[in-house]
C-alpha cells in the first residue's frame, strides 16, 4: 500500500490510508460505469451499479479489510490539516457529483431507455446526492469561504441546503438531546424518525437563519436568508436540466433528490441512537463527549464517507479535517460499518435486536440514562419522566 511520510513532528509516522481517500470518487463515476456496462452490454439492469457499489461491495469490503483504529500522532495533526491533497479528494467530486447528475438527465430524456433502466438510474444519481450531502457536510464546516460554497452547491441536487445551516449551528448543539431531531432515540424506528428529523431540521435551520437575520435587523423574506438562497440554487439548478431536458425528467430529478437526503438521515439516525447528554445540577446539558456518537472503524465506509464514522472527534473538533480525526477507546463501537448497519436500519425489530442491548450495556444495564422515544419507556423497564417528576412532587 502507498504510504505518506509525515516529515514533520513524529517522522516515523506515515498515513497508509492516503492514496485511498481517492476511492471514494468512485460514488461520483458510478452512473459513468453504469453507462458504459449498458453500451458494453445493452442490459438496463446494469443502471442499477451505483446501488451496488454502496448496497454490495462496501458492506462485503467493510468485512474483508476490516478496521483501522490507528490515530496519527498529536504532534503532525497542524501539518496534516495544511495538505492540499486531501482537499482536492473532496474538491473533485463536486465536478462529477454534476457531470453524473447532467448525464441522468439526458438518458431519461431519451426514449430508448427503458423504465427499469430509469429507476436503477435515479437510484444510482441518489447515492451519488446522498454521498455528496456527506462530502457537503465536510467542506461545510471548514472556514474557507471556497469550501463553504462548495458545499452549497453540492447541497443543491438533493434540495438539502438547510442542512448546511441546521446541522452546523443545530445539530452541533443539540447532539444527543430530546430535543435535537437529527437524534434518534432508543425505540424509536427509521420510519418515525424520518419525518421527525426532515421536518424538524427544516424548522429548526428557518428558526436559526430568522433569528440571525433579526440581530441585524432584517426579515425573514429575503435572499440573504440562507435557507431560501439554497433553495433558490436548487430551484435554478433544476429549471435549468428541464428547460434542456425537458419537463419529463422532473418525477426523476425529484425522487433522486428525496432518495438522496434519506441516505443522510439513515447515518443521522445510526450516529446517535439512543445516546443522551446528562444534565448538570445547574439544569443544563453536559458537554458533548466522544461517549455521545456511535464509532466505527470499519476502512471501507470511512474511505467512502471522509472518516465520518469517526463521530466522536468530529462533534469534539467540528472544523478538524477529515484526514486528522481520531479514534477513542471510550466511544460507543457500532458491531459494523456504515455500510452495513444503514442495511439493518429499515429492518426496526432486527435493528432493535442488535443495537437495544447495546444501548443499555453502554449505560451500565440503567436504561433511564438513554435518549428513550415517548411511550417505549415501559419496553425497557423505565418509569417515565413525567410518572417520576409527578410521583416527586
Amino acid at each position: 500500500m502507498t504510504t505518506a511520510t509525515a516529515g514533520v513532528g513524529d517522522k516515523d509516522w506515515v498515513d497508509k490510508k492516503k492514496h485511498l481517500w481517492m476511492l471514494g470518487l468512485a460514488v461520483p463515476l458510478s452512473p459513468f460505469l453504469s453507462w458504459g456496462l449498458v453500451v458494453l452490454t445493452g442490459w438496463d439492469v446494469l443502471w442499477f451499479t451505483g446501488v451496488l457499489v454502496l448496497g454490495g461491495i462496501a458492506p462485503v469490503l467493510d468485512q474483508v479489510l476490516g478496521e483501522d483504529s490507528s490515530n496519527p500522532p498529536e504532534s503532525i495533526l497542524a501539518w496534516l490539516e495544511t495538505q492540499k491533497y486531501y482537499r482536492w479528494c473532496t474538491y473533485l467530486y463536486v465536478p462529477l457529483q454534476y457531470a453524473g447528475l447532467v448525464l441522468a438527465c439526458w438518458m431519461w430524456s431519451r426514449g430508448d431507455v427503458s423504465v427499469l433502466g430509469r429507476i436503477g438510474l435515479a437510484l444510482t444519481i441518489a447515492n451519488v446526492g446522498g454521498v455528496g450531502i456527506n462530502t457537503a457536510h465536510e467542506l461545510g464546516h471548514k472556514k474557507e469561504s471556497l469550501e463553504r460554497r462548495l458545499s452549497k452547491i453540492t447541497l443543491a441536487q438533493t434540495a438539502y441546503g438547510h442542512f448546511y445551516i441546521e446541522h452546523n449551528r443545530g445539530h452541533h448543539v443539540r447532539v444527543a438531546t430530546p430535543e435535537d431531531p437529527a437524534s434518534a432515540r432508543l425505540g424509536e424506528s427509521f420510519y418515525r424518525f424520518w419525518p421527525r428529523t426532515v421536518w424538524g431540521g427544516l424548522k429548526s435551520a428557518w428558526r436559526l437563519e430568522k433569528a440571525r437575520l433579526a440581530r441585524r435587523g432584517k426579515r425573514p423574506w429575503t435572499l440573504r436568508n440562507d435557507v431560501l438562497n439554497s433553495w433558490a440554487v436548487t430551484v435554478l439548478l433544476f429549471g435549468v436540466l428541464i428547460g434542456v431536458f425537458g419537463p419529463g425528467i422532473t418525477p426523476y430529478l425529484a425522487a433522486q433528490a428525496v432518495l438522496g437526503f434519506t441516505m443522510l438521515e439513515v447515518i443521522n439516525y445510526l450516529e446517535h441512537y439512543g445516546l443522551l447528554r446528562q444534565k448538570t445540577p445547574g439544569g443544563r446539558y453536559e458537554r458533548c463527549a466522544p461517549r455521545h456518537s456511535w464509532n466505527s472503524n470499519s476502512i471501507a465506509s470511512n474511505i467512502l464517507l471522509y472518516h465520518l464514522q469517526r463521530h466522536s472527534d468530529h462533534h469534539a473538533n467540528p472544523t478538524r479535517r477529515y484526514q486528522a480525526l481520531r479514534h477513542f477507546d471510550e466511544a460507543p463501537q457500532l458491531p459494523g460499518g456504515y455500510s452495513v448497519m444503514s442495511r439493518l436500519v429499515f429492518v426496526p425489530p432486527l435493528w432493535r435486536r442488535v443495537m437495544d442491548k447495546r444501548v443499555i450495556a453502554h449505560y451500565g444495564g440503567d436504561a433511564s440514562l438513554a435518549n428513550i422515544q415517548p411511550g417505549q419507556h415501559s419496553r425497557y423497564g423505565v418509569v417515565p419522566p413525567a410518572v417520576r417528576e409527578g410521583a416527586a412532587a
